[in-house]
């Protein structure tokens, strides 16, 4: 019997300054290099505009498919373009309610800044009242570093994950909040990551060779990445990336592939080797 598979996730970016160029998308990055490194398998990530329409339908598309992690990043805060929340409550039918933990948390955020005199007023203005309006049976995800909680709402078989969209933020609610629920009910599968760097070989020399070590490794995935010409030789590294049902098992599957693909490589043209050892995650 066969391990069971991972669970999947999705990531939607919201935000107009993302597609409009004006701001590098780094959190579905910082996302993927997590969730890859927790055992998920990361399926898409869509970015859409500040639009209650294209928030709802990719949330709604994600969860046709089943997804079972849905990341949202962007969109939690006071202004009025902030509306991925209501997105979210659209694509589940749900309403927008005044969630009590979210308030107590901005009660206590505000109270904070007024003590140190970053704002005038300790008092939850209709502006900063919205951030405390969650999906009805959300829970609300403390915010360390910023003002706007996140959210957790569990729809279905469906965990959606609403984070804000300043990087710093949505770190600290991932790792505090979010990581520990997800490495406790989540499927997970072990991850291993190994490679070589071949100078001296053309990528159109080493496909064949990857081709065949991957038919015959079904538990790992080989990608080669070209990295140029130095000094008159092609650079090229090849990444193995291997999965088992434990990290003893996940490296001894990268271990062999990096082995024979060393014993072929030395088989083609004048080249030379170095080898990336093995690690776990991403």
């Amino acid at each position: 019997m066969g391990r069971p598979r991972a669970s999947t996730a999705e990531i939607v970016v919201v935000g107009n300054e993302v597609l409009n160029g004006e701001v590098l998308d780094t959190n579905s990055n910082w996302l993927a290099k997590r969730l890859y490194a927790s055992g998920l398998v990361l399926r898409r990530v869509t970015a859409v505009r500040d639009d209650l329409r294209e928030i709802s339908a990719a949330v709604r598309e994600a969860l046709r498919r089943k997804t079972e992690w849905i990341f949202t990043t962007g969109g939690l805060g006071p202004t009025d373009d902030d509306m991925t929340l209501r997105g979210v409550a659209l694509a589940t039918r749900r309403r927008l309610v005044l969630n009590s933990e979210a308030l107590e948390m901005l009660r206590d955020r505000y109270s904070r800044l007024y003590e140190m005199g970053v704002v005038r007023e300790r008092e939850l203005t209709p502006s900063r009242l919205k951030m405390a309006m969650l999906p009805r049976g959300a829970k609300a995800l403390r915010n360390r570093v910023g003002s706007a909680p996140g959210s957790l709402l569990k729809h279905g078989r469906s965990w959606i994950i609403s984070l804000p969209g300043v990087p710093s933020e949505m770190k600290d609610i991932y790792e505090n909040e979010v990581e520990p629920l997800l490495l406790k009910s989540a499927r997970r599968t072990f991850r291993s990551v190994g490679g070589l760097v071949v100078r001296g070989v053309p990528e159109s020399a080493l496909a064949p060779v990857l081709s065949a070590v991957s038919r015959r490794h079904k538990q790992t995935y080989v990608k080669s990445h070209p990295k140029g010409i130095e000094a008159g030789r092609s650079v090229v590294e090849i990444v193995v990336h291997g999965e088992g049902g434990s990290e003893e098992e996940a490296r001894r599957v990268v271990e062999e592939v990096l082995r024979e693909l060393q014993e072929q490589v030395k088989g083609l043209m004048p080249a030379s080797l170095e080898r990336i050892e093995a690690r776990e995650g991403g």
